[in-house]
């Protein structure tokens, strides 16, 4: 190790426990021994190589290169070039002494023209060498199959998510990654923030495929009123579809589990008033239930069926039937809180979520010339660490316990180019707010919740969706001129907490036969 990262260990370490003492008191009791403790990432924001090796074009390539979608007119075809880079990546979550990585397969690198082409094998081939290689150094890999990215390829032959094709093309996909990977992946999830995906790309118009009603936003086409609801219900059969495909020809052979990534915003009732309340449920209703609901039970919320009755589809008695495949556990992506003012009986102020479509409730983050908790460099993420107790048990207890994993829980910062860097890499911030979201996940553990895992995002600063280069959420920093990581404060802070509280497990892999696909491996 250099000196100079030798020594900003040292005095980090000094700073953290001096001036932060509540950071390392969860209970080690609490994980498990096969608890799992990681980063996340996604392929478009991490891997860069947007037209190398055959990769197809995919629908944030094609939004990206459009002018003034991305804040500073950035992209992501280099991003942080984790595609060539991905072995010295490695090193560093080696280093911090994480056990899972979670990261998305690019859909296009795969099958760049979805089902109406072939197979990328060089795509296979990236993959097949990320798995492995952190295989070889003790990291289960968590894989999603899609992190908002599809083959742009589709949304030109019939709109994507809008069409009920989308679901046989999301099958077949999804069934090749099962073949190809599977022996070696024991964590699957099918979506990553479909929520979002639905909200944004055709509600608010500000993801692709950037559809939305002239009330909602500046959208050349589209009905925020009808598609965002569409696009759902073609999301969560494909879910649906591709958990079928698991459960009936690959399970029981490959050992894993398969579930579906939520974003998941913990809501506060403005009052205690029951107007109130109702309408922070019928948030829930609207923003997370409306696709984990007829994932496990079935049906829609009833919220949502009584506001937007025939606006709302309908699931046929063979989508019931599909729909029985459920999940085997709820990814739970949490950064931040609102309080929800009631819009339905009360009068209130146009803004975030008082539309019929999204509930009639007003979110806000200000109570009384108050906000909700400290704010952030990212215009959406308030400190509220009680958010993640809530949310948890709330999940609990509406689904019966199914296990879940925090996908997702971090903390951004304005990017400081013009400053020194040493500025960046002191980011006591982001140690407090790591440390206090803990506390409250332990919290939710001690009341019984089944959550089995922990990913922080992220390894490395990355491209942030519309955001671009100019939030930074990273454990290490990234100079985006030279590529180089160096690791902040955070990433000694993690490396500390992780070793407190686990166990290390280090899965044993042998030498990879180019011309076998199936791999062996044992825990010791």
């Amino acid at each position: 190790m250099e000196l100079s990262l030798f020594v900003l260990e040292i005095c980090f370490s000094i700073i953290v426990l001096l001036c932060n003492p509540v950071s390392l008191k969860s209970d080690a009791s609490l994980f498990p021994s096969d608890f799992l403790f990681g980063t996340s990432s996604s392929s478009y924001q991490f891997e860069g190589a947007f037209l190398s090796d055959g990769k197809g074009l995919n629908n944030w390539d094609v939004f990206t290169h459009k002018p003034g979608n991305i804040m500073d007119g950035s992209n992501g075809d280099i991003a942080v070039d984790h595609y060539h880079r991905y072995l010295e990546d490695l090193d560093l979550m080696n280093h911090i002494g994480v056990n899972s990585y979670r990261f998305s397969i690019s859909w296009a690198r795969i099958l760049p023209k979805g089902r109406f082409g072939s197979v990328n094998k060089a795509g296979i081939n990236f993959y097949n060498k990320l798995i492995n290689a952190l295989l070889l150094k003790g990291i289960q890999p968590f894989v999603s199959l899609t992190h908002y990215d599809i083959p742009q390829e589709l949304e030109n032959r019939y709109e994507a998510w809008l069409s009920p094709q989308v679901q046989e093309d999301f099958k077949y996909y999804a069934d090749i990654c099962f073949k190809y990977f599977g022996d070696r992946v024991k964590y699957w999830t099918t979506f990553n923030e479909p929520n979002v995906v639905a909200i944004r790309g055709y509600r608010s118009g500000i993801y692709p495929p950037s559809r939305c009603s002239s009330s909602f936003g500046n959208c050349s086409s589209g009905d925020s009123e009808k598609e965002p609801f569409i696009a759902a219900h073609n999301m969560i059969l494909s879910h649906a579809a591709a958990v079928d495909i698991y459960r009936t020809k690959y399970q029981k052979q490959q050992g894993g589990s398969i579930g579906i990534v939520m974003n998941a915003i913990w809501y506060e009732p403005i009052s205690n008033s029951l107007k109130d309340k109702q309408a922070a449920e019928r948030t829930q209703a609207f923003y997370m239930n409306w696709f984990l609901d007829p994932i496990i039970m079935g049906k829609y919320p009833a919220e949502m069926q009584e506001i937007l009755a025939s606006n709302l589809p309908v699931f046929s008695n063979h989508d019931q039937e599909k729909l029985k495949s459920g999940l085997d556990f709820i990814g739970v992506n949490h950064y931040t809180s609102f309080y929800i003012r009631d819009c339905m009986f009360s009068v209130c102020e146009q803004g975030p979520g008082s539309s019929k479509t999204e509930g009639f409730a007003l979110r806000t983050a200000n109570k009384d010339g108050v906000l909700i908790g400290e704010s952030t460099a990212v215009d959406w993420l308030y400190v509220y660490p009680q958010g993640m107790d809530k949310i948890i048990t709330y999940i609990k207890e509406r689904y019966n316990n199914i296990p879940m994993f925090i996908t997702e829980n971090g903390f951004g910062d304005n990017d400081k180019r013009d400053g020194l860097i040493e500025e960046s890499l002191n980011d006591v911030n982001r140690v407090e707010y790591v440390s206090v979201y803990l506390d409250a996940l332990a919290a939710a553990l001690r009341k019984g919740a089944d959550v089995r895992g922990y990913f922080l995002w992220s390894l490395l600063d990355n491209f942030e969706w519309t955001s671009g280069f100019t939030i930074r959420f990273g454990l290490h920093h990234v100079d985006y001129t030279t590529l180089k990581r160096t690791p902040r404060g955070s990433a000694i802070w993690y490396k500390q907490f992780i070793s407190n509280h686990t166990t290390t497990h280090k899965i044993l892999m042998p030498k990879h036969d180019p011309g076998s696909q199936r791999q062996y491996f044992k825990t010791i």
